[in-house]
């Protein structure tokens, strides 16, 4: 009889304890941001993937890389890929706007300076969108800005 109450009352005290373990962590992961988990060579596969024939036969596949790491390179001088993101609550305090025009434009005039010829100036448009599709895909874009942020 005796071991039967302390067996109940042991599982009962398991039970809270997991339950309140569960509900914190559950709690502390919520103000977490999500984790998007960027690969270069699985974004260069996918962006590749995405382009148009006639651009895919204009830029080498080491010619696409060097244009997504400039990508993310100038994201991270625009502050949107900061150093330590791991388990840290979302603080974004200042809108940032980015625009595919901005970025073709920094794209067509950093490529040249990086060694990347680019014959066509529509190639960098389709890496921009393809590589924004890629962004999109795991989780890595924000919410589009309202005419009011404009």
């Amino acid at each position: 009889m005796i071991l039967a109450f302390f067996t109940a009352a042991a599982a009962i005290s398991v039970f809270l304890i997991a339950a309140l373990v569960v509900g914190r962590e559950a709690r502390r992961l919520d103000a977490v941001a999500p984790r998007a988990v960027y690969g270069l060579l699985e974004a260069t596969e996918f962006v590749a993937d995405l382009l148009p024939p006639t651009t895919q036969a204009r830029l080498t596949l080491d010619e696409l890389r060097e244009m997504l790491v400039l990508h993310m390179r100038w994201l991270h001088a625009q502050g949107l890929q900061p150093d330590k993101v791991v388990d840290r609550p979302q603080e974004i305090h200042d809108v940032v706007l980015i625009t595919e025009d901005q970025l073709t434009g920094y794209l067509l005039s950093e490529a040249s300076k990086a060694g990347v010829e680019v014959l066509d100036d529509v190639d960098v448009v389709y890496v921009v969108q393809a590589h924004l599709a890629y962004f999109d895909a795991i989780g890595a874009v924000g919410p589009t800005a309202s005419s009011t942020d404009l």
